[in-house]
């Protein structure tokens, strides 16, 4: 039997935290999967350390609190180190599994031997929804309708690349929740990573400190077999981002970048031409907001002029403008 491990990298979220182990709790089937749950604790100040202890009465888990603060991308890296499990699933400390993931996922694993990459699709929720609720959130009481990360509507296996499309996912598997991949893939490409940029603490400022599985991943399973998996088996829920100003540099500058690394590592130029055109769809309007937002939007991170030169050969970089006005009109007539 293949071994999964769920891998939660955390940092001062227990409540949120608490809701994520819960509903690993309420799977169906769950001692039938050999799995278990690694949790990497960036030396959180709040209850952290108490939901885990509380949760580990149910569940397997392997916890680890780090002594100091060691970074985002450090615990990303430690939280998998931790795991023996074959497959790693690395969810955010505020995600929901649903009660047949784990059964599923196992179901999955074993019926695809070649596969070394999951993209398993998940719903959309707001976290206010959650928190309505009492607590630990009881994922019985999701609403019968969700809408959904990804619209790509056939479970198929396919090469590696040919996840990179934007209506198989629009962030070019920039949702580290999304992904399910083979451990030792992961452990033997890490070195993929600029050493002194993961170390950089101002959020964002270097694409390895922002899409740092995505680096590792272009590298790791470009020639490897992977799966979509239409039926979702998890809830993403937003809301809980401390990130949001720097929405415009992630969504028209590193987006662009992660494209740069598929092509690296073999993404064809058709596809990356095709991708990147999609990436710009918002180029301009973005561009100006982190001109006008300075000291808040990463502005300082990037030089305007060379990503200028880079993208203003694509239509959308002209077009953007145009999306962004039927986009205000689109929604001021709802």
């Amino acid at each position: 039997m293949t071994k999964i491990s769920i891998c939660i990298p955390t940092f001062n979220r227990a409540k949120y935290l608490a809701n994520c182990l819960h509903s690993i709790r309420l799977n169906n089937n769950i001692s039938k999967v050999d799995f278990e749950v690694c949790v990497s604790d960036n030396c959180s100040e709040d209850n952290t350390e108490d939901i885990v202890i509380a949760a580990q009465k149910d569940i397997p888990i392997v916890y680890c609190r780090n002594s100091n603060n060691i970074g985002r991308v450090k615990n990303y890296l430690n939280v998998v180190e931790m795991a023996k499990g074959d497959f790693v699933w690395m969810i955010g400390d505020d995600d929901l599994l649903l009660p047949n993931a784990l059964h599923e996922l196992n179901k999955l694993i074993s019926t695809h031997e070649n596969v070394d990459f999951f993209y398993i699709n998940s719903f959309c929720q707001k976290t206010e929804y959650v928190m309505e609720f009492p607590q630990p959130f009881d994922t019985s009481n999701l609403p019968n309708y969700m809408p959904l990360f990804s619209s790509w509507g056939k479970s198929k296996e396919m090469n590696f690349m040919e996840l990179i499309n934007p209506k198989i996912s629009f962030d070019f598997l920039g949702g580290m929740y999304l992904a399910v991949f083979k451990r030792k893939n992961w452990i033997q490409n890490t070195d993929a990573l600029d050493a002194k940029a993961i170390l950089d603490i101002k959020t964002f400022s270097h694409f390895d400190n922002t899409f740092p599985h995505v680096k590792i991943f272009s590298k790791a399973f470009s020639k490897s077999k992977a799966y979509f998996h239409f039926q979702p088996l998890s809830v993403n829920l937003s809301g809980v981002r401390d990130w949001s100003p720097l929405s415009p540099l992630v969504n028209s500058i590193r987006l662009i970048e992660a494209l740069d690394e598929y092509r690296i590592n073999g993404l064809s130029v058709f596809k990356y031409i095709l991708c990147k055109n999609y990436a710009l769809r918002r180029f301009i309007p973005d561009l100006l907001k982190m001109m006008l937002y300075k000291g808040q939007t990463g502005i300082e991170f990037i030089n305007p002029i060379k990503v200028i030169l880079l993208n203003c050969l694509y239509p959308n970089f002209y077009l953007s403008i145009f999306y962004f006005f039927i986009e205000k009109i689109r929604r001021a007539i709802k």
